[in-house]
């Protein structure tokens, strides 16, 4: 398994992006829209951490990672038999690949496929 995506929603989107600057050394871009707005930065296995602010009023701050899959359906499939509630179905983000939410336990998690 490898995480592709490292999402942080947050209300300080400014001061996250200090924090994990500081303490990982690491710079973030300017707000890419087709992430939610999400300022993203390289993590060191290759996939990217975003922060973003919530996009709506429903949206609670989370940590959320998104699992590098090969077939996002099947994967979506044997999470939703495994009892997980699919929060968002498989969806194409341009330039990124597609991703999915599911919910489980108290936990979300994503997955991607790229």
């Amino acid at each position: 398994m490898r995480v592709h995506y490292l999402e942080v929603v947050t209300k300080d989107v400014d001061a996250a992006c200090e924090l994990y600057s500081g303490i990982h050394g690491v710079t973030f871009g300017d707000a890419d829209q087709s992430l939610g707005g999400a300022r993203t930065a390289e993590m060191t296995e290759g996939g990217m951490m975003g922060i973003r602010a919530p996009m709506h009023d429903g949206e609670k701050s989370v940590t959320r990672a998104y699992i590098l899959v090969e077939d996002i359906e099947a994967a979506v499939r044997a999470a939703a038999n495994s009892g997980a509630e699919i929060a968002v179905p498989p969806m194409k983000i341009p330039g990124h690949g597609t991703c999915a939410i599911y919910f489980q336990g108290g936990i979300e998690a994503g997955l991607w496929q790229l």
